[in-house]
């Protein structure tokens, strides 16, 4: 991703997440268009209440909330792995798909287990990125963007970088998983990287 020679109407934005290998990626996805980011934890912002029922109205949660204990502007994100053979699970369960509290690797070991038996197209996947940008809590027209990004989940995690399912989302065209992948071709093809150029788009295109 090249240096954008547009202007974009903000040079810092909150971002509505805890997580923290969510916050460097929007960092590293953003950093091109000279815009910072802030955690909401810098502003002592609590974790929105995710009872959403899809992963765009959690997003538009999590955003409104950050904007209502900052009156910050502020960027969301819901993402997670869809397993069409398992019917859309984890979905938006992904972070907590073996329980609340669970980590990272808890949840691969669950979805191996739930997958032990699919074999060949079974073990296809899709990664989903739902952005949602608010100007402020009762933004009546929030910015939503979003990207999807097709894979296969391997019988074993391979790989360190990255977090989450990507020891397990195997790219065929690749020939490597996403937490094998480089950081900057990542940040181009992947669904939440596919998600934020679509936002991009849409605010130049607001302007």
């Amino acid at each position: 991703m090249n240096k954008h020679s547009s202007k974009l109407p903000f040079n810092k934005v909150l971002i509505a997440s805890s997580n923290p290998g969510k916050l460097k990626e929007f960092s590293q996805l953003l950093e091109p268009f000279g815009v910072s980011c802030q955690p909401q934890q810098e502003r002592q912002v609590p974790d929105a209440v995710e009872d959403g029922l899809s992963f765009v109205e959690n997003a538009i949660l999590k955003a409104r909330n950050a904007c209502t204990h900052t009156g910050l502007p502020a960027l969301a994100d819901d993402s997670g792995l869809e397993v069409p053979a398992l019917n859309g699970e984890p979905g938006i369960y992904s972070a907590r798909y073996a329980g609340r509290g669970s980590t990272d690797e808890d949840n691969n070991r669950k979805l191996l287990q739930s997958m032990a038996d699919l074999k060949g197209a079974d073990r296809r996947a899709c990664f989903r990125c739902v952005l949602v940008l608010m100007q402020h809590a009762a933004d009546p027209t929030p910015v939503i963007c979003a990207g999807s990004w097709w894979g296969e989940i391997s019988e074993q995690p391979v790989g360190a970088q990255g977090f989450g399912y990507d020891p397990l989302f195997y790219l065929p065209e690749q020939s490597c998983t996403s937490a094998q992948l480089d950081r900057a071709l990542k940040n181009r093809i992947s669904h939440r990287g596919q998600a934020l150029a679509k936002l991009v788009q849409a605010l130049e295109e607001g302007l």
